[in-house]
């Protein structure tokens, strides 16, 4: 029989991060999940918890691992883990976050691509309790009438009112019938698993209330869906994703995760010290309180977030030689030993510096420039047109191009 630990602890670690953009949705989680934990200590059953996981290319990155650290909680706590390749509902694809249809593949690649989701998996969960499962599996077997009982189960409106879906038809632009099918196969996973607890992003929430209607459907238990919020790519605007090229691989070099992260843009930091690093959530109030005060300069808290990070997925050695090597080569790359100074103003922008320092003739031409990737600060991509530079004792050094150079003083 399995000892937990208790369940007011339990529930602090596992609703920490939790998101559903509803504060009553919330309540209602948190209130289902206090019971199954007290029932699980009282009979020694672990729980069921599941997130599944599409294999649209051949790697993990950095945002799949947002919910697969919440699964290692759950492990930690002593609960059964499954870790669902979605080689069934890859060929559709999830049409959740997407402005436009998904390409679709074929179980073979889908199949392909999931032998490497299930090595890699272990870099964040315990390879002793988890279970690796793959949903076509039972999907496949499903016949038409099956498909057609799924489906009698949700309205037309339900879909056409989600968010991408209600954008794309406000725009006239085409939604395929076929995309409609990912909620009803992802609804059925939590049918042929069991289970109790279901992990996704904020905007899977849709899907994954179709599991707990659908195995309401079959006579089972609803189970309890926990949603956390999504990690931005490398861009800091849109979701990290293979498809958009703004991601961060889990098993990159060391060298090359630490330089994307310090590639993405300032505004973003929060986002992944709160959903990627191990750091207290007091900790990351503190470092951001500093920030904001101008206690710490934004270039050496990333410096802080790249070596987290890094050491989560190699160790602290790598993460040094990667840091080293970082300031080696990109912070020092083709820096004059001679460049003039300008003084920077609390109410500047880059785009006021652009056109002090004479690197830009307008306005308009620095926003060009930064948004065309021409501009760097302290040897990063600058991609915010709004950014305040606030130099350290040793000031920052702005660059255009590849010759031209300013040392920005406060």
């Amino acid at each position: 029989m399995t000892s937990f630990p208790p369940v007011d602890e339990q529930l602090t670690i596992l609703m920490r991060g939790v998101d559903f953009g509803d504060a009553q949705t919330y309540k209602n989680m948190e209130v289902e999940l206090r019971q199954r934990l007290q029932e699980s200590r009282d009979t020694g059953r672990p729980l069921r918890v599941y997130c599944g996981y599409d294999p649209s290319s051949p790697d993990l990155h950095l945002g799949h691992t947002v919910t697969m650290r919440k699964l290692r909680q759950f492990q930690d706590l002593g609960h059964h883990v499954i870790f669902l390749i979605g080689t069934f509902t890859g060929i559709v694809g999830d049409p959740s976050d997407k402005d436009s249809a998904r390409p679709q593949q074929t179980l073979e690649e889908a199949m392909e691509k999931g032998k490497t989701y299930a090595q890699q998996a272990f870099r964040v969960l315990d390879p002793e309790r988890t279970e690796i499962r793959y949903n076509h599996e039972w999907l496949s077997k499903l016949s038409f009438q099956d498909v057609i009982g799924l489906a009698s189960h949700f309205t037309v409106q339900q879909f056409l009112a989600r968010d991408k879906f209600a954008k794309r038809y406000a725009a006239g632009d085409p939604i395929w019938l076929h995309e409609f099918f990912y909620a009803l196969m992802q609804g059925y996973d939590a049918v042929a698993l069991r289970t109790d607890v279901q992990l996704g992003g904020t905007d899977q929430l849709f899907n994954l209330m179709a599991g707990r209607k659908l195995m309401e459907v079959f006579g089972l238990r609803p189970q309890i869906a926990l949603t956390t919020p999504i990690l931005v790519g490398t861009d800091g605007h849109e979701r990290m994703s293979k498809s958009t090229g703004n991601y961060i691989g889990i098993t990159e070099p060391p060298e090359q995760m630490y330089g994307k992260i310090m590639s993405i843009p300032d505004h973003a930091m929060r986002n992944y010290a709160e959903l990627v690093t191990s750091w207290h959530p007091d900790t990351i109030e503190r470092l951001f309180a500093d920030l904001e005060a101008g206690k710490i300069h934004p270039r050496d808290l990333k410096m802080m977030l790249a070596r987290e990070i890094v050491t989560l997925f190699y160790s602290e050695e790598d993460a040094r030689r990667a840091e080293a090597y970082f300031i080696r080569t990109i912070q020092k790359k083709e820096l004059p030993d001679e460049m003039p100074a300008l003084q920077v103003e609390p109410e500047d922008t880059i785009v006021d510096l652009l056109v002090r320092a004479g690197f830009a003739k307008s306005r308009g031409e620095a926003k060009r420039d930064i948004k065309g990737g021409g501009v760097r600060l302290d040897g990063e991509i600058v991609r915010d047109i709004t950014l305040r530079p606030q130099p350290g004792s040793e000031g920052s050094v702005l660059q255009k191009g590849k010759r031209r150079f300013v040392r920005l003083v406060a």
